[in-house]
């Protein structure tokens, strides 16, 4: 069963709805250890000074911030305890906003608000009034000593509350080389993409996909603990071919897309296609 992070409230007005946080996302990626290569033995970090090359205990350890090169301000405990974030456990509310004005790149990660007995008819109110406005609620929480900017938001029967990044935490767009909004486009391009844009649309099940290089590495862990050794694979990345014209690649993408049937594998995954870059 799901532990709660935390129990507490979400805050809005004068209401106070009692809740639960738990996280909505487990990771589930493959935890490898380094071994030393003659006996196996596990590698271990090492702390050790720049200075004397010696290896340092943590009770001789101290936290500074450098504010000039080499030149440190050193924090202490009591330091961090003076300016950290008051641990409210609540989820308060300071404003609503079309959810359309919050931009994706600020979502960081989503946790799973669950009502108290006494709140689930609070609950239900304020995830059906967010559905029926298309608001989402622009709040502050702490979580694990640290003050967040959040969002709340409805998602089937649950409201999500989805951590945001600070606006000065998004690398600015404008540091790259990009071509301009109003770069023209013909309008024979233009419709050739909307056309093969609208033969690849479907349906989007995220069920669909998993990530296939984690299940051949657990495939290939399994047959070595077993004494067996796979055979090698002879798939390769496909290197694009260079093509100017644009319309003509598109051209042909459609083409495929309409006269052939793509074949599929006996474990139902579609072939994969040349790729093709153009200019």
């Amino acid at each position: 069963m799901a532990h709660a992070l935390w129990t507490g409230s979400i805050n809005f007005g004068l209401v106070n709805i009692p809740v639960k946080l738990f996280t909505a996302v487990r990771g589930n990626d493959l935890s490898f250890h380094f071994l030393h290569k003659k006996d196996k033995g596990r590698i271990n970090n090492v702390r050790t000074c720049s200075e004397c090359n010696k290896k340092v205990p943590w009770d001789e350890i101290e936290r500074g911030y450098e504010i000039e090169k080499g030149q440190y301000v050193v924090l202490t405990d009591e330091d961090f305890k003076r300016v950290n974030v008051e641990a409210t456990q609540s989820v308060d509310i300071v404003q609503f906003v079309n959810q359309k004005e919050i931009d994706p790149i600020l979502y960081d990660t989503p946790y799973y608000l669950e009502p108290e007995k006494k709140g689930r008819h609070a609950y239900a109110l304020l995830r059906e009034a967010l559905k029926k406005s298309g608001k989402v609620g622009v709040a502050r929480v702490v979580i694990r000593t640290r003050e967040h900017l959040a969002a709340v938001r409805p998602q089937g029967n649950a409201i999500v509350l989805e951590t945001m990044h600070y606006a000065d935490e998004i690398v600015p767009v404008d540091q790259f080389d990009l071509p301009p909004a109003k770069e023209k486009t013909p309008a024979t391009e233009m419709k050739a993409a909307l056309m093969l844009i609208d033969t690849m649309a479907e349906k989007f099940n995220p069920q669909a996909f998993h990530d296939e290089y984690k299940d051949q590495l657990l495939t290939m862990i399994k047959a070595r603990a077993r004494g067996k050794t796979l055979p090698k694979t002879t798939a390769k990345a496909h290197e694009p071919t260079n093509v100017v014209n644009i319309m003509d690649v598109l051209q042909r993408s459609l083409s495929e897309r309409r006269t052939k049937v793509t074949s599929t594998s006996k474990n139902g995954r579609k072939k994969s296609r040349r790729l093709v870059a153009v200019g």
